[in-house]
């Protein structure tokens, strides 16, 4: 089998995709770039993506792909016995697309426009409204899908690429302590997945154990 490319950053979105390459067991590079900074590698990464953003995959054949949720339909398709999704004839596979939609429709973009509001909004009292409407809005996104986590895993008994997003993603703002607080249901499911071997050292990888 010929290698995947994937573009990425610590800490970013790219270590869902690195997961699940891991755990399709696909030949695969890493290519870490600091995507935000100036320089060959980011001109690169726009000549291959021009929002510039990652994860950023490419594909054995050269095919260029951008979005990550696309990226793990492509990779169940090449392997589904890594189980990243359910089959087209499971009952699940409804509730899969849904949230994993939702995931990367609503939720993950509050990151886009809450990171950088003034991006978006320019200095300011507006910039400092944004970030907090977004904050806002990102939290009240996360406890509606609180009500949806099933035990051990979003799906319940199944495990999916759901849980590589929620794995991740709970690293992010607003931090471990909030989701521990206000979403317990979605921390057990990272929790769950962070047992597993392979997830665990992607996880290390990107999100380090702070030093003493």
């Amino acid at each position: 089998m010929k290698t995947y490319e994937l573009i990425g950053s610590a800490g970013c979105g790219s270590a869902i995709v690195e997961m699940a390459l891991v755990l399709a067991n696909v030949p695969h590079t890493l290519t870490d770039v600091p995507y935000l900074k100036p320089g060959p590698e980011r001109e690169r990464l726009l000549r291959l993506n021009p929002l510039g953003q990652v994860p950023t995959l490419v594909t054995p054949e050269g095919e260029v792909m951008t979005e990550s949720a696309a990226m793990i339909l492509h990779l169940h398709d090449v392997a589904p016995q890594a189980g990243l999704a359910p089959g087209t004839d499971k009952p699940e596979r409804v509730r899969f697309l849904n949230l994993l939609l939702r995931l990367v429709a609503a939720v993950y973009p509050t990151f886009t426009y809450g990171d950088i509001p003034a991006q978006w909004a320019g200095e300011g009292a507006a910039a400092d409204l944004l970030r907090e409407r977004v904050h806002t809005r990102r939290a009240e996104l996360w406890k509606e899908l609180e009500g949806q986590a099933g035990t051990p895993h979003m799906l319940g008994r199944r495990f999916s690429a759901l849980d590589l997003y929620v794995t991740v993603m709970t690293h992010w703002r607003p931090g471990s302590a909030w989701f521990q607080a206000e979403c317990p249901a979605l921390t057990a499911v990272a929790r769950e997945a962070a047992q597993e071997p392979n997830v665990a050292r992607v996880l290390r990888r990107h999100f380090p154990a702070p030093t003493e």
